[in-house]
């Protein structure tokens, strides 16, 4: 199968359900070197007048590295039957084994050279425009912090814009 590219505006997709409830796959790097973890946090909408994803990711995820390293990366959106595959996407460490070949995932690339896989639905490209970690005195509700940051391990916002949107025909 192959993607048509879209305009952002033309999502039909509800972002509630494909980043909380479908999760998504974000992946960094390169045909040389690229991994991908699976995320449920994060959202979209428009900022500095462009389409953007905000993404978070804690510092010590190995896609982590590569985000910084790279100024672009993808989210993948999957239909149902990729379930297994996002679990053990979110659930092992490219550091400690070729989880995207496990999960039976096949990465391509744009134009660019962005990765992306073949499975996905739905593919955003984003490129990074801001990125900060969150930060303890930064919080006005406080039972996050204790819910979700009692290691202090922070997760790292990146404000990315949507710099192209893919979907399978």
């Amino acid at each position: 199968m192959t993607f048509k590219e879209i305009n952002a505006n033309e999502i039909s997709d509800n972002i509630f359900k494909l980043i909380g409830t479908d999760w998504s796959l974000v992946t960094a790097g390169n045909s040389d070197k690229l991994n991908t973890m699976t995320v449920s946090w994060g959202g979209a909408g428009i900022m500095w007048g462009k389409p953007c994803v905000f993404t978070f990711i804690r510092p010590q995820r190995y896609t982590f590295g590569l985000i910084e390293e790279n100024d672009c990366y993808t989210m993948c959106f999957f239909d149902e039957s990729y379930r297994k595959a996002l679990q053990l996407c979110g659930t092992k460490s490219g550091r400690d084994c070729d989880k995207i070949k496990e999960a039976e995932l096949t990465p391509a690339f744009t134009e660019d050279g962005i990765p992306y896989f073949e499975e996905a639905r739905l593919v955003l490209v984003c490129k990074k425009a801001y990125g900060q970690f969150l930060t303890e005195d930064s919080f006005t509700d406080t039972e996050n912090i204790n819910k979700w940051y009692s290691a202090g391990d922070y997760h790292k916002m990146f404000i990315s814009e949507i710099t192209k949107v893919l979907v399978k025909e």
